[in-house]
């Protein structure tokens, strides 16, 4: 570190490690950028990011959504990239066709690397938020450019087009989307019954890795999804590999739902506690 009372001693350049959320606001700030900024702030990232759409939501709900027009999401990408840089990136909300294609054209034309992709396809109240010929896209643009997908079991199942209902089914929909184009896969099992969590991690040529966990009693889940991706993507800026990323933002989760379980925000289903054990934002040397 710089020490400006030593003569004569230059200075190394540091950096921090850099994270770029794509993805929606959350105006409710549980979920979306929102989420994901606190996030990559608690595990000692620089976050910054480029928002794909606004909404008007609170803990009940979404009430309103507005796409933000393509040419100001790529020039906010743009922005970033060519002044501050990106040591990684998660992708969420991608809400058209149009905007998956911008978006995938903007990580090609930047050379972004270490992408995140949580495909936000279906809210909490189980509604579908994107048409078959969105998922098309979004299979064909997103699934080889990310490092790893991210899908819920509602997600996995309209990707895979079949509901999961075992960790049997949730391997065979793993190895599909492998067999999709997607380069790993962790597919989240929190929607399975019974008193444990399984997720699975699932990369081409690697064993199955189940993690596995009791279930947290709490009625405050929104934007947990969000947390987990913009977590791996912090730790993998970080420098860890991927399976220890997965692993480290698995636990930083956790206990972020632990922290907010008995906490009362709002109406609905509130926020995690994303502030319970933050660390110093991190320096690299340049």
């Amino acid at each position: 570190m710089h020490n400006a009372s030593s003569p004569g001693l230059i200075a190394r350049p540091l950096r921090y490690p850099r994270v770029l959320t794509i993805a929606g606001s959350d105006s409710g700030g549980g979920a979306g950028i929102q989420a994901d900024l606190k996030t990559f702030a608690a595990l000692g990232c620089f976050g910054m990011s480029a928002i794909t759409a606004l909404t008007a939501q609170n803990t009940m709900g979404v009430r309103a959504i507005h796409a933000v027009p393509l040419d100001m999401l790529e020039a906010q990408i743009a922005a970033v990239v060519e002044d501050i840089g990106v040591d990684s990136v998660k992708i969420g909300m991608l809400h058209s066709s149009a905007t998956v294609r911008s978006v995938a054209a903007a990580l090609d034309r930047h050379g972004l690397q270490q992408v995140v992709f949580d495909p936000v396809m279906v809210a909490t109240s189980g509604a579908t938020l994107i048409d078959r010929e969105a998922i098309a896209v979004l299979v064909d643009m997103m699934f080889p450019r990310s490092l790893l997908i991210t899908p819920n079991l509602d997600e996995a199942a309209l990707l895979v087009g079949r509901p999961l209902a075992s960790e049997a089914d949730m391997e065979a929909a793993a190895r599909q989307m492998l067999a999709m184009g997607a380069r790993a896969v962790l597919l989240k099992g929190g929607h399975l019954a019974g008193n444990q969590v399984s997720d699975l991690l699932l990369a081409p040529g690697a064993s199955p890795l189940w993690m596995r966990a009791p279930r947290i009693p709490s009625a405050n889940t929104h934007g947990t999804g969000c947390t987990l991706s913009s977590a791996i993507a912090s730790h993998l800026a970080l420098g860890a590999a991927l399976p220890e990323a997965v692993q480290q933002a698995r636990d930083y989760v956790r206990g972020a739902l632990k922290a907010g379980a008995a906490v009362r925000t709002g109406e609905g289903s509130g926020p995690l506690n994303h502030g319970w054990q933050p660390v110093a934002t991190r320096t690299f040397a340049l």
